[in-house]
């Protein structure tokens, strides 16, 4: 059975909600009003909402996370991970999915760790004098805990991206300089009014508020800069564990050894894990399923290719 779509409603309201939205629109409204132009700038300000709203509604990835927040609120599972299988096609189409969403240099990273684990798995194969695995992808490596890095490693290079774009996008000198106005036009304001009389004065309670959404929004940059610099950290640690995992098929021929050491390895990223939730809205992509099989899907230059994956570039980084 299909998922339930979540409606045209629910993602308005969910397009609405995102905190960042809350924040930049109601700035922009407040500094609307105190513009002394409010007749004018107000609707630009509400045009310049309903375009955000009808653009970011009508995204693919974006509705497909409403559709699996609103799917797992219906079955009462939040945060739960589904028990069933990924069928190997929604799989593929899923990691898919993803890879088109990448930058280029972001995309070609990924697919060069995970021929690096398909490499380590032909030499874990010649070592045991084993030739029938032509995929590359032994049966050790085809391990849950190995694919749950993988596609950790995978989410976390789209969260680095969104990250990096809203940097890009935020106007930190412009925002600096906006407080530094506001701060200087309250002290006027302040001061044109008298000590006595401030408590009630609308206008510098407007200003206020100003003042505290811009410092807000200084607090967004400067935690985006921190989860930048944690992503980066995290994608290195992750590497290194990848390949430190895929390394241990050439050493360990015992499976049930190779596997716990996998298992250890593996655990630790729970942080890593919150913090792509917490940008979900970011990425779109949904963290309520099982994770995909990354190693049994096919991901060769053909395959690409022909679901128009990375063979064509993403703008942007």
């Amino acid at each position: 059975m299909p998922p339930k779509k979540a409606g045209l409603f629910r993602y308005l309201k969910e397009a609405f909600m995102f905190r960042w939205n809350l924040l930049l629109f109601g700035g922009a409204a407040a500094a609307a009003v105190i513009s002394g132009h409010a007749d004018v700038a107000l609707p630009l300000v509400a045009a310049a909402e309903v375009t955000y709203l009808a653009g970011l509604s009508t995204l693919p990835r974006f509705q497909a996370a409403i559709d699996a927040k609103a799917n797992a609120e219906a079955r009462g599972e939040t945060g739960a991970r589904a028990a069933t299988p990924v069928p190997p096609a929604d799989a593929r189409d899923r990691i898919l999915e993803v890879l088109k969403s990448l930058a280029e240099d972001r995309r070609a990273r990924f697919l060069r760790l995970r021929a690096r684990c398909v490499e380590m798995s032909r030499i874990a194969n010649a070592v045991r004098g084993e030739t029938r695995d032509a995929s590359g992808a032994s049966a050790e490596l085809r391990q849950p805990a190995l694919d749950r890095l993988l596609w950790v490693f995978l989410r976390l290079l789209l969260s680095d991206q969104a990250i990096a774009r809203f940097l890009q996008a935020a106007d930190e000198a412009g925002i600096d300089k906006t407080l530094d106005e506001l701060k200087v036009r309250r002290k006027k304001r302040a001061d044109s009014v008298g000590e006595t009389n401030q408590a009630g004065d609308r206008i510098l309670r407007s200003i206020d508020d100003s003042i505290s959404t811009t410092e807000l929004r200084k607090e967004n940059i400067d935690k985006a800069k921190q989860n930048a610099e944690f992503v980066a950290a995290e994608l290195d640690r992750l590497e290194n564990k990848i390949h430190a995992v895929t390394e241990m098929a050439v050493g360990h021929t015992d499976p049930d050894e190779m596997s716990s050491r996998i298992d250890a390895i593996s655990e630790g990223i729970s942080q890593t894990e919150e913090t792509i939730r917490e940008l979900q809205s970011i990425t779109g992509v949904a963290d309520a399923d099982q994770t995909p099989s990354i190693l049994a899907t096919d991901l060769s230059p053909q395959r690409l290719a022909i679901e128009g994956g990375p063979g064509r570039r993403t703008p942007g980084s």
